[in-house]
């Protein structure tokens, strides 16, 4: 069975930047991170292939964010680079059973537990 424990959110002012890592037990699929804000639907953020080659970035974090992949320590980053009030969020890891990244969150099948990033204005 496979888990998926994130860590690195917190609280940081607008601007600044943060690191998310998600440790994936007994896989190297296919990986995305989503994110929910405050009274809103879960969104999808980025997403990674299996070898880590191909990503995808949501317009709102494009050229801001970096996912990226170590499949030696099968931990998937988000690299958060100048932070924004707007997204702040409980930020969650995914994994599906493919190779190919998805925007969709129907399509992941593994999801971890989430961790709160607050950014301040």
């Amino acid at each position: 069975q496979v888990q998926l424990v994130e860590s690195g959110g917190g609280l940081v002012q607008a601007g600044g930047s943060l690191r998310l890592s998600c440790a994936a037990s007994g896989s190297r699929n296919a990986m995305g991170w989503f994110r929910q804000p405050p009274g809103k639907e879960r969104e999808f953020v980025a997403a990674i292939s299996s070898g880590g080659r191909v990503t995808d970035y949501a317009d709102s974090v494009k050229g801001r964010f970096t996912i990226s992949k170590d499949n030696t320590k099968n931990t998937v980053y988000l690299q958060m680079n100048s932070l924004k009030p707007e997204d702040t969020a409980v930020y969650y890891c995914a994994g599906r059973r493919s190779d190919w990244p998805d925007r969709l969150a129907t399509s992941y099948d593994y999801w971890g537990q989430g961790t709160q990033v607050t950014v301040s204005s």
